[in-house]
């Protein structure tokens, strides 16, 4: 892990770990909202796994948005 890397390195490591984000966020809404509307005390705790994923990634997204564009999305939230 002592890999030097510049700065054009760096942005497509946090581009790719971006879109990584907003793909596994899409995955895990798309999943919670399958499992919604099912019944059942498995499928409810599976939903709302779902739902706290999809929050978790949501936030990294929005982490890794100031990072590549400072500012830009703060009035938005």
């Amino acid at each position: 892990m002592t890999d030097v890397v510049d700065s054009d390195e760096l942005l497509r490591r946090i581009q790719r770990a971006r879109a990584c984000a907003a793909q596994e966020e899409r995955a895990w809404r798309a999943r919670g909202e399958q499992l919604g509307g099912e019944g059942g005390p498995e499928d409810a705790g599976a939903a709302r796994d779902a739902e706290i994923r999809t929050v978790a990634y949501g936030v990294v997204l929005r982490v890794l948005d100031e990072i590549l564009t400072p500012g830009r999305h703060a009035d938005r939230h």
